[in-house]
């Protein structure tokens, strides 16, 4: 493959034949022999060399494949600006062989250590935070910003994204990939499903499909077929899904990089967003038979499948670009947007600043956004549905960051609220991740907003309803305890205003009541902060901190915080365990100070989110530490000294 033999001072060129022959006896020997792929994952310059093969269309495929199974055991990840002429390579590929390099893509843009997985401990998170800013950009970061710096990459990926089947590639080269991918891949749950696919169509159709045996191609490397070569339409389009899969992948994967804004700005330009919802009926989100949907081995709800995963990467897609941005707008059409401006005029609260700065050339058309599109379809999914946690995460995304009224009214008027409360209430949800996205995104749907809190009670009309809500939250604070922050924030809110509809709320509000009762806070801050160590953090239960530190950062604006602390101490010397809490409570607060106090964008979440300045949050936790045991607001205060224990370093061993 790589010849040294020179004739006449000249290279000698090796046809694409037998460069194809090459590959495939790599390939195999890859497959059947164990260690083979080990060993050329080794050789970063073969690797490099590979990718140079992909100029040619008659061995894309087979090296394209190839690399994959070598990337996908490969210590270390490969240097995409290493690769020669990278930006000529990818701007000549077609749309087919730029969908499939997609692929390879996935693994080189994400980062191989999984630190930014919600399981991973916040200690260690910190740990390679630091490591990696001595050590300067991650091979992922500086392979997003190679594909970025290619002319036309972002583009052509949204046209790839937003393509409608009718427009993808005809059926004769469609075809001729189908043989290549019967020649290669070993695993062939693709071409299973296909087939199977086509066969059952087929018997309907008579437009019967013949797939040769490898080898069996004419002169112009189209295979034999028979005489009607018209392909069914659900083999285009689960052909259109599988490419859409990489391609939304690879997009995702960059609007959470580096580069975010630079991204953000390149998609709402290619219209990303009104292309994905033209296409939510008829592709994404489209009915679809059992067969079309189910791999050959696996089961209707499998996230194999590819109609599935589909569905899960666009949810993905669209969390990530709604998250914390103004962009979040263009999932809407014209006239929700003037919709949005029409509840703020109403409520004669000025209108949000995004909205008026959205460019309404860039939005969805049609008689519905994307926002409204997803909303539909998440109050029809059924109960066990394994698409609630990413749709309510893609829903919260669009609400999360500084509370907007309008966003929430908007909402709740599509009955979103009710949505919710019969899933945690009435069919009694079980799903830990299904409930904990359930709650969040009632936390942000409510925050200080009275008339969620009426539509509330509204619902919960009953003690029996009420009692099966509170078990709901009592059965996990780490799933629930957003809510309870959400809630006690509106709590201390609507206590400081003067308002009759406020105080309407106040006085029947069960949810309001329960939470306003010092029992209550104490049960949860006393939970809240046992149920969580600094070896133990992650970014999933570090809200759990957060949470307890707003209870005792609204008791300090009352004067209460050494009424809470001593309940505190009560409460520890009545589990038979003095010290426990506040000790572990000490160790805490040492660590966020740490964490948050170098990290700019957690802080402006935590004040966005709060509404309480990010320095009162540190004044509290420094009056909290305050080592002088005479101060009534000092954890020291309340640990006896036979029981002190708050020196211990907690760094990661």
């Amino acid at each position: 493959m790589r010849p040294t033999i020179s004739i006449r001072g000249q290279k000698l060129k090796i046809s694409d034949e037998m460069s194809k022959d090459c590959l495939s006896i790599l390939y195999n020997t890859c497959v059947c022999t164990e260690g083979v792929t080990k060993r050329l994952a080794e050789k970063n310059d073969f690797v490099i060399f590979l990718f140079t093969l992909m100029t040619s269309k008659k061995t894309f495929l087979q090296t394209a494949t190839l690399i994959e199974d070598i990337l996908g055991v490969k210590k270390e990840m490969i240097r995409l600006d290493e690769v020669p002429n990278l930006s000529s390579l990818v701007s000549n590929f077609d749309q087919q062989q730029l969908a499939n390099f997609c692929r390879i893509l996935a693994v080189t843009i994400s980062e191989m250590d999984t630190g930014n997985d919600d399981k991973h401990t916040l200690l260690a998170k910190n740990a390679q935070q630091k490591k990696s800013l001595s050590l300067g950009p991650s091979a992922a970061e500086i392979n997003q910003a190679a594909l970025l710096s290619i002319p036309g990459f972002v583009e052509r990926l949204c046209k790839l994204a937003t393509r409608k089947v009718s427009e993808s590639t005809g059926t004769a080269s469609f075809l001729q990939e189908l043989e290549e991918w019967y020649t290669w891949l070993d695993n062939a749950l693709v071409l299973d499903a296909l087939m199977r696919v086509a066969n059952e169509e087929s018997e309907h159709n008579q437009a019967s499909i013949v797939f040769p045996p490898p080898g069996a191609s004419e002169e112009n490397g189209l295979p034999h077929t028979s005489t009607r070569t018209q392909l069914p339409q659900s083999m285009k389009i689960m052909h259109e899904i599988m490419y859409k899969l990489e391609v939304l992948y690879v997009l995702c994967v960059l609007l959470m990089g580096r580069q975010r804004n630079q991204v953000h700005r390149m998609i709402a330009e290619f219209k990303l967003i009104p292309g994905l919802n033209n296409l939510f009926d008829k592709l994404i989100w489209r009915k679809h038979s059992a067969s079309a949907l189910v791999l050959h081995g696996h089961n209707q709800n499998c996230d194999c499948s590819p109609d599935i995963t589909l569905k899960i990467q666009f949810l993905r897609l669209l969390q990530s670009f709604s998250d914390h941005h103004e962009n979040k707008y263009l999932l809407l059409n014209n006239q929700e947007l003037n919709e949005l401006s029409a509840i703020s005029l109403k409520a004669n609260i000025p209108e949000v600043e995004a909205v008026l700065n959205t460019d309404r050339s860039l939005v969805c058309d049609g008689k519905r956004g994307l926002l409204t599109r997803l909303l539909q379809v998440m109050k029809k999914e059924p109960a066990e549905s394994s698409f609630r946690f990413w749709q309510a995460r893609a829903v919260e995304s669009f609400l999360r960051g500084t509370t907007s009224y309008a966003d929430q009214m908007f909402l709740l008027k599509r009955g979103l609220l009710e949505h919710i409360l019969y899933c945690i209430v009435d069919s009694e949800c079980k799903s830990r991740d299904v409930l904990q996205s359930y709650f969040d995104l009632l936390g942000e749907l409510m925050k200080f907003n009275v008339d969620a809190f009426k539509r509330f009670n509204k619902y919960i009309n009953t003690d029996a309803k009420f009692q099966v809500f509170l078990k709901q939250i009592n059965s996990s604070l780490v799933d629930s305890n957003m809510l309870v922050r959400c809630v006690t924030l509106s709590l201390d809110r609507f206590e400081n205003q003067v308002d009759m509809k406020v105080a309407e709320v106040l006085s029947e509000c069960r949810l309001l009541a329960y939470i306003s009762q010092v029992p209550t806070q104490m049960s949860f801050l006393f939970r809240l902060i046992n149920i969580i160590h600094v070896q133990t953090l992650t970014q999933e239960n570090v809200s759990c901190l957060n949470t307890s530190l707003v209870i005792l950062m609204l008791a300090r604006r009352k004067e209460r915080l050494p009424l809470y602390l001593r309940l505190l101490q009560r409460m520890e010397h009545s589990k038979k365990y003095p010290g426990f809490l506040l000790n572990n409570f000490h160790h805490l607060l040492r660590f966020w100070q740490q964490h948050y106090l170098h990290k700019d964008k957690d802080s402006t979440c935590l004040e966005n989110s709060s509404c309480i300045s990010f320095s009162y949050w540190k004044e509290t936790v420094s009056i909290l530490l305050n080592p002088d045991r005479q101060s009534p607001s000092a954890l020291v205060s309340y640990i006896e000294e036979p029981y002190m224990d708050i020196d211990r370093d907690f760094a990661e061993e």
